[in-house]
């Protein structure tokens, strides 16, 4: 697939960037720039580095040979020629100690390693499909952790053999059990989270979601539990050596070197202090320095401190003069064009209907249409069904609720029937979606850059440089100012305006036919509401796609929308014209709506609401679901299906002369 170009905002305009090779103190604000700024975090690394050095470098700075037995320096003291003594055998503790380090570390890094391939990716599958995958996999956790780990252990070593390779295998594979709970547990909560919907309707693959958008924002608990199975490991490989069965006779352990000083405290009681001091401190140092790891991997700052948030540009929510809309056209004018005729329809929703597990239908029966190039209102009431609705058509309903009836077509498609890779080819490519908070659709972990090149790269050749290029484009399109400089920022260092315009950008990645904005400003105040919405409504003119806005506010539906459906109760109960919904409405709930909505000359009078409220889903009343609430119900609203009959749902449409907006 080749991205075409698209008309740019004037740069000039939209802030100006810098050039490519001027520094900036973004690219100082990586998780290891973080964990430096931490005294403890930095001692545990200088430590943990010299280890390595030492461990490394053993054989070159050791001044004997760690094995080699002179019985006629048995129990010496520390001196010139051996810094700290020997042991029985005339060995030179120090040298051993050197070549302790050696085994501890590798012991440890290969059973983690082990553990966390293992059980990160078992607990990612397992937690982001769920289902039977989840409860077999937990099942299987459950009966390995009944064992304890120790006795676990000893029993895979006497299966598979001494010798410290095997016995860190034994280690790992009990590691990756608690990997994979530590990891499952958190994907449960993280899959829910707005930023994987956001993924899934760019079309990124389930295995992109999975290991580049779940697994960091997953990182610091399993930092964590890393940091802890390093230090475990650590005892571990100890214990099997002071018991004779993890290291053999050619390689030094600081386990072997306890179990050979037991007998002989008294004679030399270095012997036991110097390598049970070696395997505290490390076991403290992986503990400490997984505290400040998972502390420094969060952007938003360290130790629970912000960082100084980089000056923004001038004019960070300003629009920029290139992109930005002379004003929205009004009601009039562009509402008179007639109804286009569902043959020539873009988005077809007919009969839709979506219930819970037990049967409670959250959407019954929903049907509209939205015309090439149109834009398409849905409102109503929270709880009315308006964002199921959308979240059907595009496939992310949660689990446990499902379409049980009616269909959903684009241009000619059946969307319900689809799955996996199919449907991965509409979402981003032909649909996109603006949601109502943009900073929880973005991931907090990943710069802004990465998440538009991502988007792009799932549905194209191109190459990184070539994404990044386009995500830069997009940027200026949607008038972020300096775009190529806020490639680098995260989520949290934009302003709300900005970033629902970066949400915007990732949802134009591809161009789509098709843009759902569901609330796109609900947690914005009203001067950038106005400009989302200019920015909203001059792209569909720009790009020539479809609109489809849902939203409590009927004067963002009078000011962007050609046609109107109002949802109740997961009902669509007036389909019409924006202008004849306002100035004529056939439904009474329509005339509430439009009573309730604020206007300029009400000063000082008292503001009309709509009695009661919106009934749960498994309480929906019979017949005219709003009878309850309604002025005009009669006994016969209350019994018997009622339906979408010339866009109206009420029995009493021909008879009530209701009033419009005022």
């Amino acid at each position: 697939m080749t991205m075409e170009p698209v008309a740019l905002a004037d740069p000039a305009t939209a802030g100006g960037e810098a050039p490519d090779d001027a520094p900036s103190a973004r690219q100082k604000t990586g998780m290891f720039h973080r964990a430096i700024r931490q005294p403890i975090t930095l001692i545990c690394l200088a430590i943990l580095a010299l280890q390595v050095v030492v461990a490394l470098a053993a054989p070159w700075i050791a001044p004997h040979d760690p094995l080699h037995p002179n019985v006629q320096h048995r129990f010496e003291g520390p001196g010139a020629e051996f810094l700290l003594g020997t042991d029985d055998l005339g060995r030179d503790t120090f040298s051993r100690l050197l070549y302790g380090t050696r085994t501890a570390l590798i012991a440890s890094a290969q059973s983690v390693a082990i553990g966390l391939v293992l059980g990160v990716s078992l607990g990612l599958f397992v937690g982001y499909r769920g289902g039977w995958w989840d409860r077999i996999g937990m099942r299987i956790a459950d009966v390995m952790q009944s064992i304890p780990a120790l006795l676990l252990a000893l029993a895979l070593v006497a299966v598979i053999g001494n010798g410290l390779g095997k016995a860190m295998l034994a280690v790992g594979i009990i590691f990756a059990v608690s990997f994979m709970r530590v990891a499952r547990a958190v994907v449960l909560a993280e899959r829910e989270r707005l930023y994987v919907d956001a993924a899934r309707v760019l079309g990124l693959r389930s295995s992109s979601i999975m290991f580049r958008q779940v697994l960091p924002n997953i990182a610091p608990p399993l930092i964590v539990q890393a940091s802890i199975a390093l230090g475990t490991a650590l005892l571990i490989e100890a214990t099997l050596s002071f018991l004779g069965i993890g290291v053999d006779a050619t390689a030094v352990s600081w386990g072997s070197m306890l179990d050979a000083s037991r007998q002989h405290v008294s004679e030399q009681p270095l012997l036991a202090i110097l390598p049970g001091a070696a395997i505290t401190l490390s076991v403290l140092v992986f503990n400490l320095l997984g505290d400040g790891l998972r502390d420094a991997s969060s952007p938003r700052g360290v130790g629970g401190k912000k960082v100084k948030r980089p000056k923004t540009v001038e004019g960070d929510d300003a629009p920029a003069a290139g992109g930005a809309v002379n004003g929205t056209a009004k009601a009039a004018g562009r509402h008179a064009a007639p109804e286009a005729a569902p043959a020539d329809a873009l988005l077809t929703v007919k009969d839709l209907t979506v219930s819970t597990a037990t049967g409670a239908e959250l959407v019954s029966k929903v049907s509209f249409h939205i015309g090439k190039g149109e834009t398409f209102g849905l409102v109503g009431e929270s709880g009315c069904g308006k964002s199921i609705s959308a979240a059907a058509i595009l496939g992310l309903l949660p689990k446990g609720v499902g379409v049980t009836g009616g269909s959903v077509t684009l241009d000619g498609t059946e969307l319900t029937s689809l799955s996996g890779e199919r449907l991965r080819q509409i979402r981003g490519r032909r649909i996109g979606m603006v949601f109502q908070d943009p900073i929880s659709a973005l991931s907090p972990v990943h710069t802004v850059g990465r998440q538009l090149t991502d988007a792009i790269r799932a549905h194209s050749d191109l190459s990184k440089a070539q994404a990044e290029e386009r995500a830069i484009e997009l940027l200026s399109l949607v008038g972020v100012p300096a775009p190529r400089k806020r490639m680098l920022d995260y989520p949290h260092q934009f302003s709300g305006g900005m970033a629902q315009r970066v949400v915007i950008a990732g949802a134009l990645a591809c161009d789509p036919e098709l843009l759902i904005a569901d609330e796109p400003t609900t947690a914005l105040d009203v001067t950038i509401q106005a400009q989302v919405l200019d920015l909203l409504a001059g792209l569909r003119d720009r790009l020539n796609m479809s609109l489809l806005l849902i939203t409590h506010d009927l004067g963002v539906v009078a000011d962007l929308c050609d046609r109107v459906g109002v949802m109740y109760a997961g009902q669509v109960v007036e389909v019409r014209d924006v202008r004849g919904a306002f100035t004529s409405p056939k439904h009474p709930y329509t005339e509430a709506l439009l009573a309730a909505m604020p206007h300029g000359e009400d000063s000082g009078e008292t503001l009309a609401t709509i009695p009661g409220r919106v009934p749960p889903a498994w309480d929906w009343p019979k017949g005219c679901r709003f009878h309850p609430r309604c002025s005009y119900a009669v006994d016969d609203c209350k019994s018997g299906f009622i339906p979408l009959d010339d866009g109206v749902r009420c029995r009493r449409a021909v008879e009530l002369k209701l009033e419009g907006a005022r």
